[in-house]
């Protein structure tokens, strides 16, 4: 795919009206020109099926926005430099050099494909009266919320830090190529989000049965119970997630379970994962699994478990959360190196990686994304109860510990022993490479040390210790946008 650098519209705004099927440049085979009209609900969905194909990029969900996380916040740590993306490690980001621009334009992209879906829909419905889009229509907003509420957690400050502050711009049709919006705030942007999911909610079809690959009605909770921890409305990041939880729809995976879900797709935990298929979309060697994986033939090894994450994992030798890792070249017994992502734990010293994905085939990089698990839902039900208008502190502890039992060996925790430290603990230890924490340690202020010692680094592009108050929390408008767009010239963010 080609992304045109010329200003936010770097390949988003050029994108609806010059070249919509780039997108599909190699076509899975439930896909449809963007270019078309659509005339059924098939149409529809295949025009999702092409804007997941996006996200999957590796500027995105395929690889980089889990690694932006997990290795701000502090969880992984590099032991070699110059192997890629460690100035995400470094904070070495300005708007000219490091300035993973892909972000912006990616994401852009993909909200105006989600435009261009909508509109298509709102024609097809005038078109074809009989036919119902509700469930596709509510797919895509419940899409465009989410990319808006990555987008400006990459660009604005915590909501809970600032939410007058900056944002992103808000951009809601197809427009043409010299479109040059200014920022909105963080707050307006928020409530942007808010409206599409409440929409999007109305619109798709609450049941239990499941829709693998696609958001559907509890997908579009699971969100909204994510934006609402996030702007600390813990009253309806409760409601939300206690009710994915009482459908029952979802389960959890028991201890002798758990280790084997990285190796099958969509399975009873999750919620929303966006579908690796082989040969379409694959990252090969760039790929999430890859980056995380111990270096073997000059492959992998950018990144490895901080010691921090090892220790807190290794307070239970019996935890089922150690099948996930691997040896890293450290040391024969440092277990940092990390297989989620190529489903299963590697065995061998040599590539290819002993591996068969979570698809059965030797292809162990086509391996689906878990967007949202139902872990992460008992654990926000857990933080929500405690600090909600009326907390529920012996709630929180039970929800909490049904996560926690993945270490039999440590104690449950108890009305007395819960509190908002050990959620964040017991998160940490249950999403490694899932891209979910640093988001939490700002939104909630929390002090971030990263393990230079590991590899013997001397950074000096960030100090040993940040929080939320250190400027480069957040990225930089790439200055190619800024040149395009000069309404960004003087909305650049403070430190840049």
């Amino acid at each position: 795919m080609k992304f045109l650098k010329i200003s936010l519209l770097s390949a988003a705004l050029l994108f609806g009206v010059t070249s919509c099927k780039d997108f599909l440049d190699v076509k899975p085979g439930n896909s449809v020109d963007a270019n078309s009209p659509i005339s059924s609900i098939t149409d529809a969905k295949n025009l999702i099926n092409g804007l997941n194909r996006q996200m999957l990029s590796s500027n995105y969900y395929g690889r980089n926005y889990i690694l932006y996380s997990d290795v701000k916040a502090g969880l992984m740590t590099v032991y070699s430099q110059g192997r890629g993306l460690d100035a995400l490690y470094s904070f070495n980001q300005t708007p000219t050099t490091n300035s993973f621009s892909g972000f912006w334009s990616t994401i852009y992209s993909c909200i105006n494909q989600t435009n261009l879906i909508l509109e298509k829909i709102a024609t097809a419905k005038i078109n074809y009266p009989n036919i119902n889009f509700s469930n596709v229509e509510g797919q895509a907003l419940t899409t465009r919320a989410m990319l808006y509420f990555d987008l400006v957690k990459l660009y604005g400050k915590t909501y809970t830090q600032d939410k007058s502050s900056l944002g992103v711009p808000l951009i809601l049709s197809t427009v043409n190529y010299n479109y040059q919006p200014a920022r909105n705030t963080v707050e307006e942007v928020y409530t942007q989000i808010l409206k599409d999911l409440k929409e999007g909610q109305l619109l798709l079809t609450k049941s239990v049965a499941k829709d693998p690959g696609y958001i559907n009605y509890y997908g579009n909770l699971a969100i909204q119970s994510r934006v609402y921890l996030t702007m600390a409305d813990y009253n309806n990041a409760y409601s939300t997630s206690k009710e994915i939880i009482d459908s029952k729809t979802y389960s959890l995976y028991e201890n002798d379970k758990w280790t084997a879900s990285w190796s099958s797709m969509f399975g009873n935990e999750s919620i929303y994962e966006l579908s690796i298929n082989e040969g379409e979309a694959d990252l090969g060697t760039a790929s999430l699994g890859y980056y995380v994986m111990r270096r073997l033939g000059g492959q992998g090894g950018m990144f490895y478990a901080s010691t921090d994450y090892i220790n807190a994992l290794n307070e239970d030798s019996k935890d089922v959360r150690h099948a996930i890792f691997g040896r890293d070249e450290k040391s024969a017994t440092r277990m940092g190196a990390a297989y989620k992502y190529l489903g299963s734990t590697n065995t061998t010293n040599a590539l290819p990686i002993n591996s068969i994905g979570d698809k059965g085939s030797n292809n162990n990089t086509a391996v689906n994304i878990k967007v949202v698990r139902l872990s992460e839902i008992y654990l926000t039900a857990a933080e929500a109860s405690l600090k909600k208008a009326i907390p529920n502190i012996s709630e929180a502890a039970n929800l909490l510990n049904e996560i926690s039992k993945r270490s039999p060996n440590l104690p449950a925790y108890t009305s007395s022993s819960i509190n908002e430290d050990v959620i964040l603990k017991e998160k940490k230890k249950e999403f490694y490479s899932e891209g979910l924490i640093y988001w939490d340690m700002l939104r909630l202020n929390k002090s971030i040390t990263f393990d230079d010692a590991f590899g013997g680094l001397n950074i000096t592009t960030r100090p040993a210790t940040i929080d939320r108050t250190f400027a480069k929390t957040i990225l930089p408008i790439p200055l190619t946008e800024i040149n395009a767009n000069p309404t960004l010239k003087t909305q650049q963010n403070p430190g840049y």
